[in-house]
């Protein structure tokens, strides 16, 4: 990972993120047909995969995606505005 460039780490970042998303959605198209011991299965390995995979690659690629300068100004308004709501 240390190999990678910014750009290179997003992309990284945005390829098992943009398979996981979609799933969400696909799998309350599936509920919402009536399969919803299916659907909700598919929710639950959707949401884990997103937090096992997503979320920790997210903090492995934390340190050179903040070397991107919008990257750095959009997180710093996130944690602020996390900061703001949550005390």
């Amino acid at each position: 990972m240390e190999l990678l460039g910014p750009y290179q780490s997003l992309a990284l970042l945005l390829l098992p993120a943009s398979v996981v998303e979609p799933l969400k959605l696909i799998a309350v198209a599936v509920a919402g047909d009536g399969n919803w011991v299916t659907g909700t299965a598919m929710i639950v390995v959707a949401y884990g995969a997103s937090l096992l995979l997503v979320e920790r690659l997210f903090r492995i690629v934390k340190p050179k995606l903040l070397t991107l300068p919008w990257f750095a100004q959009l997180w710093g308004w996130f944690t602020a505005l996390r900061a703001k709501v949550f005390g």
